[in-house]
């Protein structure tokens, strides 16, 4: 059961009712809910199978920003020439799918943000890294790195966990 306070502030952060919340997987270090863990139905059983969601308008729109940059096809692109960074994104994919299968099967071996074979939506990787923290989303890990130092960060992100 998730506290009705911090629903209350993914509602404000988000603009709307959160749907679906199981769990908040990651706060910034005032403790404001940063990222969720959705089930993989909602409660309508419309399937959702993005299993963390990045809530904190902060990071959505650092994120946005780095989406806009062309970042993502940067990382696609040394994902087709580094197997080692292709295979550990891989191994991400699939930590992701099993962690949300063991909660509820949708069927499907999609997972989020385009993995395991391109990079699609910054969104995801960076909440997939933040809520599993370091070293398990090679692409999380490098947005965060790269959004850590940012002024913005300050009091959202702890940026030596993520230098």
């Amino acid at each position: 059961m998730v506290d009705p306070a911090d629903l209350d502030a993914v509602g404000r952060q988000l603009g709307r009712e959160p749907r679906g919340v199981l769990e908040i997987s990651y706060r910034c270090p005032n403790g404001e809910p940063a990222v969720v863990k959705t089930a993989p139905k909602l409660p309508d059983g419309t399937p959702f199978p993005t299993l963390y969601y990045l809530t904190h308008p902060v990071l959505t729109a650092a994120a946005s920003r780095l989406e806009s940059s062309g970042l993502m096809a940067d990382m696609t692109d040394r994902l087709r020439r580094d197997p080692e960074l292709a295979e550990a994104y891989r191994a991400a994919h699939e930590s992701f799918l099993a962690e949300r299968d063991a909660i509820e099967p949708l069927g499907t071996t999609f997972s989020g943000g385009g993995m395991p074979d391109r990079v699609k939506c910054l969104h995801v990787v960076i909440a997939h890294a933040l809520a599993k923290g370091r070293g398990v989303n090679p692409f999380g890990d490098e947005a965060l790195a790269i959004l850590a130092p940012e002024p913005a960060m300050a009091g959202i992100l702890v940026p030596e966990e993520w230098l």
